[in-house]
């Protein structure tokens, strides 16, 4: 409780930039000698301001690590910003950061916060060639939820969140068209046995609609029988056939087990150490819990963007 109001998020936070009052009629230049101690200053708050926070962190981390506070797992979520979007949550485009176990957007009032364990499935909605923009409607486990819509996200942050939902072990799927999510959500609320032998949320999966309909095709084409000569003529194919695909079989086994040999032969202590270590990276301690499996999983996948972010070189773009 915040006073009499029952609050859920309470957000913190500190006026980087002061509020200045520009008394002069005409524009400055910009090699204006007061212009540019003015940016230094600005420079040096931001600086001061990052510092203090960074400080204040590192007390709470280590108060946090005492026995009576252990027991609550409390630690401080960094944003990832390498891994953000810009969207529209609201009715603003705001850009909307993830972080090890959240979805988080905290400059925008009103903000954004949620969190990935409450997640169901995430429908990347009105997604196609030609398309500059796509929708992502989230959908709760508590059916009861309303689906949280992010619309106008660029269709050039598709491929970075199909990737970050994959590494959060977030089901999505895709569609070309909106989903009227009231509707399917009070469908599903009237009849849940229904929607459990129906597949679930499989009727989302346009792969899986598309095979149908491809395996349907194939059931048609099955109703031709060939004649009593046609089958014979197919035989005799086929036995003459069988003796060589043998031969190619056999010959195949052996090269792929003279690659596997040579790949095995050719790899140092050094690259199966380096192989043993992510794996133990991604497998995790079996004491540690899924929650925090997934959380180490995510701060890892931020941190080789953002080094690849980095070191990629900066090629130059041209327009078609």
């Amino acid at each position: 409780m915040v006073g009499n109001k029952k609050t859920k998020y309470v957000q913190f936070y500190v006026e980087v930039m002061d509020v200045v009052q520009s008394l002069g009629g005409s524009r400055r230049s910009a090699y204006d000698p007061d212009e540019i101690e003015e940016e230094h200053r600005e420079r040096a708050r931001k600086n001061k301001i990052s510092m203090d926070f960074q400080s204040f962190a590192h007390r709470v981390n280590e108060l946090w690590k005492q026995p009576k506070f252990r027991r609550l797992e409390l630690e401080f979520d960094q944003p990832l910003r390498e891994l953000g979007f810009h969207g529209v949550p609201h009715k603003a485009s705001t850009f909307i950061v993830p972080t090890a176990s959240c979805l988080v957007e905290l400059i925008e009032n009103p903000f954004l916060v949620v969190t990935l364990s409450e997640i169901e499935i995430v429908n990347l909605e009105r997604v196609g060639l030609g398309q500059k923009n796509f929708d992502m409607a989230i959908v709760f486990k508590d059916i009861k939820r309303d689906v949280l819509r992010i619309d106008s996200i660029p269709s050039t942050s598709l491929e970075g969140i199909k990737e970050w939902l994959d590494t959060a072990d977030i089901k999505y799927y895709e569609s070309r068209l909106n989903m009227s999510w009231r509707t399917i959500l009070k469908t599903i609320m009237d009849d849940p046995q229904k929607f459990i032998d129906k597949d679930g949320w499989e009727f989302l999966n346009l792969e899986a609609s598309d095979s149908d309909s491809e395996s349907a095709a194939d059931e048609s084409d099955q109703g031709y029988t060939p004649s009593d000569a046609e089958l014979q003529s197919e035989s005799d194919d086929e036995e003459s056939d069988s003796a060589s695909l043998v031969e190619s079989e056999d010959d195949e086994d052996e090269e792929e087990e003279m690659e596997e040999s040579e790949e095995e032969v050719g790899k140092t202590w050094e690259e199966l150490e380096h192989e043993a270590t992510n794996a133990d990276r991604e497998k995790g301690d079996e004491s540690d819990s899924e929650d925090e499996r997934k959380r180490r999983k995510m701060k890892a996948f931020g941190k080789s963007r953002a080094d690849a972010s980095t070191s990629a070189p900066k090629r130059p773009k041209f327009r078609r």
